[in-house]
């Protein structure tokens, strides 16, 4: 920390650049609780919440950290991307989040809709000629079809994972975006039940 700020007295020609720290602790509240009050006691601008975070346990963890760091700075989720992992640890005090599945999955075809996740290479795509979301607004869907894609893939173009990353980041930053607004609004219980619903409760 004290390295960090003398840094930012000395490159005030620089865009300032927060400093986050790390509670650790893995499944033990214990050590999760201690590291989070270490932190909160540090001239630090967020934090991050990382180490092993088992999906059962996932919003308790969230929980037990956020009941010990100040609630006017940024708490940081590491490696969480799946939609009901997101809602879970919203609901538990994180504000932001990372991770590298929607564009690993989308390396090997698979791409995210309100109606759940599903791979453009199946057979069916092959002559599906629409995008993979018709209510989705990025370029990849308003440029592509299934069927074009579906032959990207077999023909095993990079241009593949690019579009197919295209859509899943869109998908997923638009789907904090509608979480944020229905936190807003009021209706976040009513928009989770809805989405999760619809995104879990169907197969493809």
């Amino acid at each position: 920390v004290v390295e960090h700020q003398k840094l930012t007295r000395e490159r005030t020609h620089r865009p300032y650049q927060a400093l986050f720290g790390v509670v650790q602790g893995a499944q033990y509240e214990d050590l999760r609780r201690e590291a989070a009050r270490g932190l909160a006691e540090l001239e630090l601008d967020g934090f991050g919440i990382g180490g092993a975070l088992e999906k059962a346990n996932l919003g308790t963890i969230v929980r037990w950290v956020n009941e010990e760091l100040p609630e006017a700075k940024p708490r940081h989720l590491l490696g969480i991307s799946e939609p009901d992992d997101f809602f879970v640890a919203i609901e538990n005090g994180a504000d932001t989040f990372d991770c590298v599945t929607p564009s690993r999955v989308a390396r090997n075809g698979a791409v995210y809709r309100s109606d759940g996740r599903f791979n453009v290479t199946a057979a069916v795509n092959r002559r599906t000629f629409e995008p993979i979301d018709p209510e989705c607004s990025c370029y990849t869907c308003a440029n592509y079809t299934r069927a074009y894609l579906h032959h990207l893939f077999k023909a095993k173009e990079m241009l593949s994972c690019t579009l197919a990353t295209i859509h899943n980041e869109h998908f997923i930053v638009g789907l904090v975006d509608r979480i944020r607004q229905s936190i807003a609004d009021g209706s976040f219980d009513e928009f989770r039940d809805d989405f999760l619903g619809t995104y879990y409760g169907k197969a493809r």
